[in-house]
């Protein structure tokens, strides 16, 4: 038996998209990032924050940083390592 859902519950989306739970599952992905990023010498951070959801931020804090994204794409490939997909914004 399929759900069928008359109406999108907004509102419950919303609070589940600001939820410590859903907070907890950005930042562990976040961290699995972090943790596939190869580069030597560098710190590697995890920001979280909140807009209209949780949401967390994988920076290399490094003046090359740029370079080894344009270049190797170092942060695609970890978050493509973590599981994360990847697409170029439109």
């Amino acid at each position: 038996m399929a759900l069928v859902f008359d109406k999108l519950d907004r509102a419950g989306v919303a609070e589940l998209l600001k939820s410590a739970e859903f907070a907890a599952a950005v930042h562990g992905i976040a961290e699995s990032i972090r943790g596939n990023v190869q580069v030597n010498d560098a710190e590697v951070v995890v920001d979280d924050y909140t807009t209209d959801r949780a949401a967390s931020s994988v920076t290399i804090k490094h003046p090359q940083a740029l370079a080894w994204q344009a270049r190797d794409g170092v942060l695609t490939r970890a978050a493509s390592g973590a599981g994360v997909e990847v697409t170029a914004q439109t």
